[in-house]
């Protein structure tokens, strides 16, 4: 049997995989570790008491929209490196556009703030929690990042780890805004993006081992 026969053959019981099957299956992987993590927020941390008057604030808004930002460019990359061919992530630069943002943010408020109370909106009352909540957080979305993949193809698999790890950590501190009192831009754009590059860092270790064929 020659090459060309071989391939025909193998390739005759194949069925065609439907349109926009990567993203639904990361979609049911995030979904179920999103869950999960509400529901590990409502039994460990609590919603905030003042939910209501809180989305009425621009803090929450501030926070959720940062976080947000991150989770879209984080989740796109996770589905282009959830195929089996090189991935072309040169657009990840736009992930400096929030940051950015919530520096300049960061900066106005500080600027208008005397300067004694700086160190204050910089620590604001949980610093040495925050990032290790959002890393907590991260795992279920990390753990269902996993189970998506496990179904797909990835071949860059330390890229494809940390990308999920990325991902997890932003939804987990966009879900964490449910529970989190903090206000100011600095204490976000410190402690919330160092959660979040916690899980990706730890994605980026793991991912080579957990994500091989």
């Amino acid at each position: 049997m020659d090459t060309e026969t071989l391939i025909c053959s193998l390739g005759e019981d194949v069925k065609p995989v439907p349109r926009h099957a990567i993203g639904r299956r990361i979609a049911v992987g995030l979904g179920l570790g999103g869950l999960a993590t509400v529901l590990l927020i409502g039994w460990w941390l609590g919603f905030r008491p003042d939910f209501d008057q809180a989305v009425r604030g621009y803090s929450f808004w501030m926070k959720w929209i940062y976080t947000a930002s991150l989770s879209l460019c984080a989740i796109a990359a996770t589905v282009q490196l959830a195929r089996p061919e090189p991935a072309r992530l040169r657009w990840l630069w736009l992930i400096a556009v929030p940051i950015t943002l919530l520096a300049a943010i960061g900066f106005v408020e500080m600027m208008r703030a005397p300067s004694a109370d700086w160190l204050a909106m910089w620590l604001g009352q949980s610093w040495k929690q925050c990032p290790w909540i959002v890393l907590r957080l991260s795992v279920p979305i990390f753990l269902g990042l996993l189970w998506s993949y496990r179904r797909l193809a990835p071949t860059q698999l330390r890229a494809a780890g940390a990308a999920a790890g990325l991902a997890a950590g932003a939804v987990a501190a966009t879900l964490y805004c449910l529970h989190c009192p903090e206000a100011s831009a600095i204490f976000v754009l410190t402690w919330y993006t160092l959660g979040i590059g916690l899980a990706a860092g730890l994605g980026a270790l793991l991912g080579p081992r957990l994500l091989r064929w």
